[in-house]
């Protein structure tokens, strides 16, 4: 942690590209592959180019393998539903960090699913549910079944008393003008479950939907309306710590800048091939890196990013 700390705060100095040690989180995509079609959700949309896979459980253990020791967190999850992999709870069974987090739409937490999720030792569950009822729900997560979801969280919860697991559950809601008066029934609703709920302002990669999505309160929203159109509500200062801090590594084994690298437009190299410490610090991503440090603005990836916001901005 403190190399990599250090590594960072010295190239935001110096402007300069330093990297010691090895980064302390990562995301791991298990699939692309997903259940829904929300609309302002790249794999959802259809507008992912990228092919469509599921990852290999070996490639995953040789991820494991050079980078455990290193890490603090790992998030299964980028793109996809990561409970359509068939391999799914084998790879919770490979689990060897205790902050390991899963993000998934609910639409797989049946009894027995819940029962070996609580069982794996995984640190950390967030279901996505965006809206209180059938109608807000939908509207965005197209293809949804609200009621599986209620019902999920109902399976996770007991299946949680039943083992007295520690396992944190999170209920993340996407705010937008079609759930934001909503707010207090979800407030409700995780009260009523005993888990944390967590406001998540929207992204939109369609430009002209942006004002159909976009919550009447100021307060949850990521853009802001100048000369006529909506562009993000940060400054993009020439920095991001996410390069020394958040890589992730798609289903097949390529490894992208960050979490906003949605199609893999960015990849810094192949884990199928090359160690990842020798993508970590390879000429691929010290050229990246001098590019965020020199002109953050200019790198398409980074004008839909939210790192710095505050609030429900992120």
């Amino acid at each position: 942690m403190l190399l990599a700390t250090y590594s960072y705060i010295k190239s935001e100095v110096t402007r300069s590209t330093i990297v010691h040690g090895m980064p302390l989180s990562i995301g791991i995509e298990l699939t692309n592959h997903c259940n829904l079609k929300c609309p302002e959700c790249l794999s959802g949309s259809g507008l992912m180019q990228r092919e469509r896979g599921f990852m290999d459980i070996e490639l995953y253990k040789k991820i494991m393998k050079e980078l455990s020791p290193f890490l603090f967190s790992i998030n299964l999850y980028f793109q996809g539903e990561p409970m359509m992999h068939p391999q799914f709870f084998d790879f919770l069974r490979v689990i060897n960090n205790p902050r390991t987090v899963v993000s998934t739409n609910g639409h797989f937490l049946d009894w027995d699913s819940s029962q070996e999720i609580v069982k794996s030792g995984l640190h950390k569950l967030i279901i996505s549910l965006d809206g209180i009822d059938h109608e807000s729900y939908s509207a965005y997560r197209i293809n949804g079944n609200f009621t599986k979801v209620i019902e999920g969280i109902r399976n996770i919860t007991e299946a949680k008393k039943k083992f007295k697991s520690a396992l944190k559950i999170e209920i993340q809601f996407l705010v937008n003008r079609l759930n934001e008066h909503q707010i207090p029934d979800a407030e409700e609703l995780a009260k009523r479950y005993s888990v944390n709920l967590r406001l998540k302002s929207m992204q939109v990669i369609n430009k002209e939907e942006t004002d159909f999505w976009m919550p009447e309160k100021v307060q949850f929203r990521r853009y802001s309306y100048k000369n006529g159109e909506y562009i993000i509500d940060s400054s993009l200062p020439d920095r991001c710590a996410r390069l020394w801090f958040n890589p992730v590594i798609t289903w097949d084994g390529k490894v992208v800048p960050c979490c906003f690298d949605k199609d893999a437009e960015h990849v810094m190299g192949d884990i199928n091939y090359e160690t990842f410490r020798q993508i970590w610090r390879g000429q691929k991503y010290s050229i990246f890196r001098r590019s965020i440090l020199s002109g953050r603005d200019k790198v398409l990836i980074c004008r839909n990013c939210t790192s710095g916001l505050r609030g429900v901005k992120y």
